[in-house]
């Protein structure tokens, strides 16, 4: 297990999922969870199959999560394309102690994981509809 300066400690397997999905392609994506307010632990994979939909449905509504998603899309000039989304899931219902804990955890953990493109922050479902993921994106 590493360790994080502030906030949780981040367990190995987080950082390698990352890889499997970034390199290896074999997520659509992965969220991950706080284990007992001390460690970054993976809470769930996609198959590369998996839906934007399906990945929305995995986060829950009273708590937080850390997340990535690869997005696939084609270019105006139909060029085929994919962006790796890092998306902090803070919503205004989770308890206090956890939106602190993860938000002490946030910038460390993101810069264990080495490839994100686009970072982004949501307290609500539609600040990362699929719209706004296809407009960041391009």
């Amino acid at each position: 297990m590493a360790n994080a300066s502030s906030g949780a400690g981040i367990h190995d397997d987080c950082k390698l999922r990352f890889v499997e999905l970034k390199s290896k392609r074999m997520h659509r994506f992965i969220t991950y969870r706080l284990e007992n307010q001390k460690e970054v632990i993976v809470d769930q994979t996609g198959e590369r199959e998996a839906t934007y939909e399906d990945f929305t449905k995995t986060l829950p509504e009273n708590d937080c999560r850390f997340a990535v998603f690869d997005f696939d899309f084609t270019t105006p000039e139909d060029v085929p394309k994919s962006r790796i989304f890092y998306i902090f899931w803070s919503p205004d219902t989770a308890k206090v102690r956890s939106k602190m804990t993860y938000a002490s955890t946030n910038e460390k953990f993101k810069r264990t994981l080495d490839g994100i493109q686009i970072e982004m922050q949501a307290t609500d479902p539609s600040e990362m509809s699929l719209d706004v993921i296809k407009e960041r994106a391009h």
